[in-house]
């Protein structure tokens, strides 16, 4: 009788083990590595020179990479309330990027990438930049992290000059900013104030994801690391400094890819490699002002704060074993946005109760690329302006001003000026033939004037458009304000 009854206990225990190792294999486990200011071509199979992205490339071999992705704004905290929320930033309330003095955030009533996971039992944790409100109740363990360390906002957002890591003067509007502070949870747990200090950022954030895999690797985990870099002022470890024939930001773009293949030997080493989904892009193009400090945007034209293509088309790369087909290349038109309801797709997840822009891509990581899930790109950029819609090929570029990099650059962390610049009447480009945004074709076809207009007035009557006169929308949200 006893050994019937150990036998039962013995059968229910091996099947609830089994049980739970079928579940952990039908969630995915999910790593989103976000990295500040590359452009478009600062990846080696995207065109990068004087340096090398070997793992990254690798990554592409295995995978699959996009050509026509976008960030969901192409400035910092609006690119990254994109992301983990499924909206483009201004239906939320978020645009620009996020100063220390701001008493603002995202809302807790915004449900995050991390939240929805939390919700299916996943272990979470955000190692970098986070740039959505330093207030703890903004902070990344308010919104689903279970576990976080990084900067509360950029790196350049301290008193102490960019290039030379002195202190700022005290007529300087800089000077007057906070230590740049270093949080743990919570709490500050040490400050950034010196450009040697820059320079343990990405190994930093690196060792944390790294020792997260390995503590947190027997159940489903996502794992979010925004890095600093290459946000100006550039930091970059001994390891690499000095080793790319670019300069520092070559040296700064091969610690990266470093910290690709850092993450990567953790999650084969805990044999969880082909059950993860991994994730790398960027959250806006290069700040081209910045000089041999700066990225490349690829050719496209423009670069960071604008809404040409240098500025919001960003690499992209998802590898998946035995899902994705390995080294394919999708032309199809995807955002950033997209990845919350596509990751919920793959995972199970329940989608926000809030109205969100995302769209389910999960049939372009399959390979079929017959199938359209996004038709159009919504450029909107500062507090709430309409700059430009693509749909398809093609792109309405619509009447807006913008500072232009259409100048000499500055150097070794200098910032050169940027002059203003006005698109006075809509221009059309075909996106296939014209990349570059060079030949203004609007003349010649004007029923896809026609028919993006349809696209705009949608967008402005749900979002509004400040270019127009419409401050919000029927369907914009607040962001989160401190009591």
């Amino acid at each position: 009788m006893k050994k019937s009854i150990f036998l039962i206990i013995l059968t229910v225990l091996l099947f609830s083990i089994s049980q739970a190792q079928n579940n952990n294999k039908s969630q995915p486990n999910i790593v989103l590595i976000f990295i500040d200011d590359e452009g478009y071509g600062d990846v080696g199979v995207y065109g990068a020179t004087g340096f090398e992205t070997p793992n990254l490339d690798n990554m592409a071999s295995e995978g699959m990479r996009f050509t026509n992705f976008y960030s969901a704004q192409p400035v910092c905290s609006a690119s990254r309330a994109g992301i983990l929320t499924g909206c483009y930033p201004n239906r939320i309330g978020i645009n620009g990027a996020l100063f220390p003095h701001h008493k603002v955030g995202l809302n807790s009533t915004e449900y995050t990438m991390a939240e929805m996971f939390k919700d299916q039992g996943y272990t979470t944790a955000c190692f970098g930049k986070w740039h959505l409100g330093w207030q703890k109740e903004f902070l990344p363990l308010q919104h689903g992290f279970d576990e976080y360390v990084g900067l509360p906002y950029s790196n350049d957002m301290w008193p102490y000059n960019n290039a030379t890591g002195h202190k700022l003067p005290k007529e300087s509007n800089r000077s007057k900013m906070p230590e740049l502070p270093l949080i743990e949870g919570n709490m500050k747990i040490n400050e950034i104030k010196s450009l040697k200090d820059q320079d343990i950022l990405t190994t930093l954030y690196t060792e944390k994801a790294v020792d997260f895999i390995n503590r947190k690797s027997d159940k489903p985990f996502f794992l979010y690391v925004p890095h600093t870099m290459g946000h100006i002022p550039l930091g970059v470890s001994d390891k690499f400094r000095g080793k790319s024939e670019q300069g520092l930001y070559g040296d700064v773009m091969m610690e990266i890819d470093w910290s690709v293949g850092e993450i990567w030997k953790a999650l084969e080493k805990n044999g969880v490699a082909d059950n993860t989904i991994f994730v790398f892009t960027t959250d806006n193009g290069p700040w081209l002002n910045f000089g041999n400090h700066a990225g490349s945007s690829g050719g496209l034209r423009e670069g960071k704060t604008t809404s040409w293509e240098g500025g919001q088309r960003v690499p992209f790369i998802i590898r998946w074993a035995n899902n994705i087909p390995k080294g394919t290349v999708c032309n199809k038109l995807a955002c950033a946005i997209d990845l919350l309801p596509s990751f919920a797709a793959v995972s199970n997840g329940k989608l926000s109760e809030n109205k969100i822009d995302g769209v389910d891509i999960t049939s372009l990581w399959k390979g079929d690329f017959k199938s359209e899930p996004r038709e159009s790109i919504l450029y909107y950029y500062g507090k709430n302006n309409l700059n430009a819609v693509r749909k398809g090929n093609w792109k309405l570029v619509l009447p807006h001003s913008w500072n232009s990099y259409n100048t000499k650059p500055g150097n070794d962390g200098v910032g050169g000026k940027r002059i203003k610049m006005n698109v006075e009447k809509m221009e059309l480009y075909n996106m296939m033939r014209d990349p570059g945004e060079q030949y203004n074709v609007i003349e010649s076809y004007p029923e896809k004037v026609k028919e993006i207009m349809v696209v705009v007035e949608k967008a402005r009557k749900e979002l509004g458009d400040l270019n127009v006169g419409i401050k919000s929308g029927s369907g914009t949200r607040e962001m989160g304000r401190l009591k």
